[in-house]
């Protein structure tokens, strides 16, 4: 067992001109030498700021800074082909690298759609309107500028189960879709806490499931990173993070150390999210 230490290799604010993987690769031995043995890494994908966006904002998860989408080709961060040669520059120096991954939600969708929803209170997500309402909203992902590369799945809004936002009346609200239910292995605050941002994916849907773990194959391959830290997991579903480290780990055959954020003060939510998933990730 090594009683490792484990950087987070950039900062919210950070201006790095879309340099940081190769920044962060030049600095590889250095690193290892500080004692350092494994390095957090921002989000690589393409998110709904373009070159501006930290990471969390996800518009296009194969898009790791290689089309020209949100107005940039490169991320925040540098391209995709800077984004893995740095992985392997932190590997050949004897660093771990975990990868941030953001499933949550969606944003920056390439049109909307009309589709009935109910209103839901912010301060308690399971009081909503009796009344269905016709609303607009930003759920339909194309990636264009991809072209299907990687993969031909267009996301529509029966694969999220709510948004804040009706693009009709520029209304500022929560919304559930028609026939949707929130996911119940969540956290509890505001007496259900799934809905947290964007487009919510919804991981009752099995084309969601599916197309998630068929995109986490693709990125284990092609990025050959050692583990996750895996972004806002108290909004998602347990059962199908337990699903879906298992089955990358199964595929892989490798450890793939996890740990997820789960943003809480209260340590027997912790407990308790650790027992749901039977031990697979760690939590801070």
């Amino acid at each position: 067992m090594i009683n490792g230490v484990m950087i987070q290799y950039f900062e919210w604010y950070m201006n790095c001109n879309q340099e940081l993987w190769n920044i962060v690769a030049n600095e590889a031995e250095k690193i290892a030498e500080m004692g350092i043995t494994a390095v957090w890494l921002p989000p690589a994908y393409k998110g709904i700021g373009g070159k501006d966006e930290v990471g969390y904002g996800v518009y296009d998860l194969y898009d790791l800074g290689e089309f020209n989408q949100k107005n940039t080709i490169k991320t925040k961060y540098g391209s995709k082909d800077e984004y893995i040669e740095c992985i392997k520059k932190l590997q050949q120096a004897g660093l771990e690298v975990y990868a941030d991954i953001v499933l949550n939600h969606k944003m920056g969708a390439d049109f909307v759609q009309t589709i009935p929803a109910t209103k839901v209170e912010w301060g308690n997500h399971q009081n909503q309107s009796e009344e269905l309402e016709t609303v607009k909203v930003a759920t339909k992902f194309t990636f264009p500028g991809r072209d299907g590369k990687y993969s031909d799945f267009k996301w529509n809004w029966t694969h999220f189960d709510g948004i804040d936002y009706n693009e009709q009346k520029n209304e500022k609200a929560l919304f559930k879709f028609k026939d949707k239910t929130w996911e119940t292995s969540v956290d509890g605050e505001f007496e259900n806490y799934d809905y947290l941002m964007g487009a919510d994916l919804d991981f009752g849907n099995d084309e969601v499931r599916e197309e998630c773990k068929k995109w986490g194959k693709w990125y284990l391959e092609l990025t050959n990173v050692n583990g996750f830290r895996l972004d806002a997991v108290k909004h998602i579903s347990s059962r199908f993070y337990k699903e879906w480290i298992q089955y990358l780990r199964a595929l892989t055959n490798k450890e793939l150390f996890t740990v997820g954020e789960y943003w809480s003060g209260d340590i027997t939510k912790l407990h308790k999210y650790i027992q749901e998933t039977e031990r697979r990730n760690f939590i801070i």
